[in-house]
């Protein structure tokens, strides 16, 4: 039998987990009838802009190798944040891309990554049904912002939810050996949608109440009403400590940063500088020990802190591309439907990309309090599942031993 092959790539920015999704598309190929190489495109869509593939049949043939990829953090593929045009403004790039598949006899393309990758993914699936080209295009969700539509919760998010959880647990250690009136202001990551800061309430147990405050850009922030909350907890404990989203804003829609913001190629604010704001507000207005903590990147690679749970759907969400391609699917979206909370349980299905890409998915108002200063217990039950369970990651010389990725270095 003649078999075609595969593409798969990666884009936006890194997780844990989407390396693990990875594999599922290389495993589920190895175990398809009906194709036969997995090519991945380097960098993402420019990948195969610049003609830059790796066998990735041949690189991971055996389980071990695919075992160590599911644990190894970022991106082995590499990324990139490039737009597409509208084919009818342009559509010489994928003139050039389907010409591609066809020189590598390719008849499914996955492309694993968030929003902005699923843009690529309908413009892609658009071009191919205006050329009737019979090439089955699915995206594979990935991202940590956990905003993608359609489906329960999206790769990465879970692993990236426990890091920042664990983090503020250890922050309110830190915080609650000194006798003296401080607060502490974290600031997470979150441009349009609040979902991993208000996993920080996570750390809350049977004794730290901490982050006594979470701020997030579901509900317009409000300077007085800050400084009001932080001097009115003061006065009942010495150290609050704050969880804010990078993106909170005010009433106007104004980003709360203390510097300007760049914007990227899709129109998005490059934002810094939330929680150096805050800072600053707290310092001139109540004058107590004040420090912001910006977690940045590192809620996005801490594979050594990874959730099971994400790890293990993560996979399996890979794998389902593989099958909906192979059933005939096209442009569409790998999801997660939520059957139960206890006990947790899930199906996957797959939602049209027309209804996902370029659509971002916010916490319900109802999950958040009236004050705008907290969550709701609704939230608590629906992301304490996503974190559940430890990835057992091997060591080497007393540090995580992951996959060689020196292929990303080349000049």
């Amino acid at each position: 039998m003649n078999r075609s092959n595969c593409i798969v790539a990666q884009s936006g920015g890194p997780t844990v987990a989407i390396n693990s999704s990875l594999a599922g598309v290389i495993s589920g190929i190895a175990n398809s009838t009906e194709y036969n190489i997995c090519y991945g495109a380097v960098n993402g869509i420019l990948g195969i802009l610049n003609e830059d593939y790796l066998n990735l049949s041949e690189i991971f043939s055996d389980e071990e190798s695919i075992e160590k990829l599911k644990t190894t953090p970022a991106m082995y593929l590499g990324s990139c944040r490039h737009k597409l045009p509208d084919y009818k403004d342009d559509d010489s790039p994928y003139v050039f891309i389907f010409h591609q598949f066809e020189k590598l006899n390719i008849k499914a393309f996955f492309y694993i990554g968030g929003n902005d990758s699923m843009d690529t993914v309908l413009k892609l699936s658009d071009y191919a049904s205006k050329i009737q080209s019979d090439i089955r295009i699915i995206g594979i969700p990935k991202t940590i912002d956990n905003d993608l539509c359609m489906t329960d919760h999206t790769p990465g998010f879970g692993s990236a939810a426990k890091y920042v959880a664990s983090s503020l647990l250890e922050i309110a250690h830190d915080t609650f050996i000194y006798a003296v009136k401080s607060v502490t202001i974290v600031e997470i990551m979150g441009r349009d949608a609040g979902w991993l800061t208000a996993a920080a309430a996570l750390a809350r147990n049977n004794y730290n109440t901490a982050p006594h405050f979470i701020y997030l850009p579901e509900v317009d922030f409000d300077p007085v009403k800050f400084i009001s909350d932080i001097k009115e907890a003061l006065s009942k404990t010495n150290n609050v400590i704050v969880a804010v989203s990078e993106g909170i804003h005010d009433a106007s829609g104004a980003y709360v940063t203390s510097s300007e913001a760049s914007n990227d190629q899709f129109g998005h604010q490059q934002l810094s500088g939330a929680g150096k704001a805050l800072e600053f507000l707290v310092k001139e207005h109540i004058g107590v020990k004040v420090r912001s903590v910006e977690i940045n990147v590192l809620q996005r690679c801490a594979a050594h802190l990874a959730s099971l749970t994400d790890i293990t759907e993560s996979f399996e969400q890979g794998n389902k591309g593989v099958e909906l391609a192979s059933s005939g699917i096209t442009g569409s979206m790998v999801c997660i439907k939520r059957t139960s909370n206890a006990p947790y349980t899930i199906e996957y299905s797959y939602s049209p990309i027309s209804e996902i890409a370029n659509e971002a998915k916010s916490i319900p108002r109802e999950w958040i309090n009236d004050d705008g200063n907290d969550i709701k217990p609704e939230l608590i039950e629906y992301l304490r599942p996503l974190i559940q369970g430890e990835v057992n990651v091997s060591y080497k010389n007393g540090i995580p031993d992951y996959m060689d990725v020196s292929h990303l270095r080349k000049c």
